[in-house]
């Protein structure tokens, strides 16, 4: 990982949030002059541990600790210190063992800056597939899905299409909820209750959106050629897609909040910490997109 981090610092600063002898002691797949030395723009910003860390365990008394990481570099992007953050990934269940109420990055992101709806999105090349609900259980995502929070969310999903990736008129995929996009409503109801009405509402107003689709062929890659995203309804009817195509590759970018942030597509994969094997192609793709989507912010900001 260290050496992922060295190489995206080309072009940008990087500053790395975490212990400083942790790091040192983790940098077994660099020379020591890198542990002692670290690249040029390439810093650390020193937040100590709050109990020893032992490779693949988890200890209840470092989840407060996670949190620390993650409020320090959102407080450091509102305030102008920081141009964009990457997260790595996090075990959820020790910091909910630890009293933390913690669902994942997205929505502590976008309770923690204020955001209206914090949106995820998962991107590799022209592949982008954003989610309606996410770390939900299955059987609460049907009583989730509503017309007016749709229509926010693929609101939120053309504006930062176009703002972002410079997409001048998205074409956005929007799948259905049920199999067979509920076989116009022997199959469920939530597609012509709640789907389609946020599609024409949207249509309306000039959106480029087409669906219900059946998710188990909207990433045919003919039919998928015309679009520039997918919203998919839930967390495994469209992430299982773009990781079986690009896993260790794509990006995760939350879009909605008014900081940048991007993480890797991945978990924390327990059984490889400390062994030297864990692959950082997620996290080179993460920290090169955060760079650029921070560049071209730069390059966009009104000047006083």
């Amino acid at each position: 990982m260290c050496v992922a981090i060295a190489e995206a610092a080309s072009g940008c600063d990087i500053v790395c949030l975490c212990d400083r002898e942790l790091l040192r002691q983790r940098s077994i797949d660099v020379p020591r002059d890198f542990r002692d030395h670290p690249a040029p723009g390439f810093s650390v910003l020193h937040v100590p541990l709050r109990a020893p860390c032992v490779p693949g365990q988890l200890d209840v008394r470092n989840a407060p600790y996670v949190i620390e990481l993650l409020d320090r570099a959102i407080d450091g992007c509102m305030h102008g210190d920081f141009d964009a953050m990457v997260t790595a990934p996090v075990q959820k269940s020790i910091i909910n063992n630890a009293g933390i109420g913690f669902t994942g990055h997205t929505e502590y992101l976008g309770a923690r800056t204020g955001a209206e709806l914090p949106v995820m999105l998962l991107a590799h090349e022209s592949l982008r597939v954003a989610l309606a609900t996410t770390h939900l259980p299955l059987k609460e995502v049907s009583g989730a899905l509503t017309i007016d929070g749709l229509i926010r969310i693929l609101m939120i999903l053309d504006r930062e299409l176009r703002t972002r990736w410079s997409i001048g008129s998205p074409r956005i995929a929007v799948c259905g909820l049920n199999p067979h996009a509920g076989e116009h409503g022997h199959l469920g109801d939530e597609e012509e209750r709640v789907i389609r009405p946020a599609i024409d509402a949207l249509r309306a107003r000039g959106l480029k959106l087409t669906g219900p689709l059946p998710a188990d062929t909207v990433f045919v890659p003919r039919i998928l050629a015309d679009f520039d995203a997918v919203l998919a309804m839930y967390h495994d009817q469209g992430l299982p897609v773009i990781k079986h195509v690009a896993f260790e590759r794509a990006v995760n970018v939350t879009l909605g909040l008014p900081i940048i942030r991007t993480s890797v597509d991945h978990g924390t994969a327990l059984d490889l910490a400390g062994t030297a094997r864990a692959e950082a192609g997620s996290l080179r793709a993460a920290l090169a997109l955060a760079a650029q989507l921070a560049r071209q912010a730069r390059a966009t900001r009104p000047t006083a």
